[in-house]
């Protein structure tokens, strides 16, 4: 990778998150109907994800390039978790800001962004030895170098992005256990269950980075994160589905959100199939795997086309129209983390 390449697939993230709050930002002052007040914080929000994004790509680019230093080593990482605290605490301080459906369904999505984003954060932090994946996968023995991660230090990480997950599937049944309370609860809950599918997808690629790392990655890994990721893509997909099938479209209009975020774990789970096909093999097709982010950014922004003009029929559809096209680019932000992941584990 040279220089200038590795400044394209490092200002990817920033562009899209730039996108992300502007969009947003530019919808919120659209005008103070229920529908605005949702799309326009949500879709803000979804720009912390780009961040944190931005702190991985950057951590993996920097290693390969050579100028990784000390104090990148903290602070891109601590980026990552800041931008996802911050998250939070709006998402929260939403809640409590008016007692609307529009301010409790908006909030409670941009907390689950906060987890997704403190997931990603969790993903550059295994990251900071990135280089020793590359070292591992052309060696036949299984010691771990002196350079890796320690046994605790690698459980932690995986055990801290699979409490992150479980703290997100959690929330998504209490909220859904409500649903015949009120009608935000029941968005808010299937929101968050498409939410919950990508930090269990996170939790894959976490895993498969920290055991990589460490040198002790298994030939049944191979096939077990990348179906997870997978299984978790088409449980978020599947459900928005069924959803779409309510005859009301207040309540149906979510299951494209949740399509949306179904896509997002595909894209991820192209990350976790690369370094899967990449270990200890010769894969000549690794360097087409980046598309498969470019075709689920492609399906999201197209979906939202689509969804845009429903939104003229129906207003139901105007928040999952802005969300989608944020989706897509969370997704197309994805595919620069799975190109550096491509270049830098390439035997070429």
């Amino acid at each position: 990778m040279n220089y200038g390449i590795s400044v394209l697939f490092r200002t990817i993230p920033l562009l899209m998150a730039l996108f992300c709050f502007g969009y947003g930002a530019f919808v919120l002052d659209m005008g103070t109907d229920p529908a605005k007040n949702v799309a326009g914080p949500v879709v803000m929000s979804l720009g912390m994800i780009c961040i944190a994004l931005f702190a991985t790509a950057a951590t993996i680019i920097r290693q390969i390039i050579h100028t990784y230093n000390t104090v990148v080593l903290y602070a891109l990482p601590v980026l990552g978790y800041l931008a996802a605290l911050l998250t939070f605490t709006c998402g929260w301080e939403y809640i409590s800001e008016a007692a609307t459906a529009s301010h409790f369904v908006a909030g409670h999505v941009i907390c689950g962004v906060a987890f997704i984003t403190a997931c990603v954060a969790t993903t550059a932090t295994s990251s900071t030895r990135f280089t020793l994946i590359p070292a591992n996968s052309q060696t036949t023995e299984n010691d771990v170098l002196p350079q890796a991660f320690n046994g605790t230090q690698g459980k932690l990480l995986i055990v801290v992005a699979a409490l992150l997950a479980l703290a997100t599937w959690i929330w998504t049944f209490q909220l859904l256990a409500k649903s015949d309370v009120h009608n935000a609860y029941y968005v808010a809950g299937h929101v968050m269950a498409g939410i919950a599918c990508i930090c269990t997808s996170l939790v894959a690629l976490v895993a498969t980075i920290v055991r990589q790392i460490r040198n002790s990655y298994s030939h049944a890994e191979r096939k077990w994160w990348p179906v997870m990721v997978l299984a978790m893509g088409t449980l978020s997909i599947l459900w928005g589905l069924l959803i779409l099938k309510n005859p009301n479209p207040a309540e149906s209009s979510i299951g494209y959100i949740m399509i949306g975020l179904g896509l997002v774990c595909y894209s991820i789970s192209s990350k976790v199939i690369l370094l899967a096909a990449i270990w200890r093999n010769t894969f000549k097709l690794a360097n087409r795997i980046p598309l498969i982010p470019v075709f689920t950014a492609l399906l999201c922004l197209f979906l939202s086309a689509f969804l845009f003009e429903m939104a003229s029929i129906h207003e139901a559809y105007f928040v999952p129209a802005r969300v989608l096209a944020g989706l897509g680019g969370i997704c197309f932000t994805l595919f620069s983390i799975v190109s550096i992941l491509e270049s830098g584990t390439s035997k070429g």
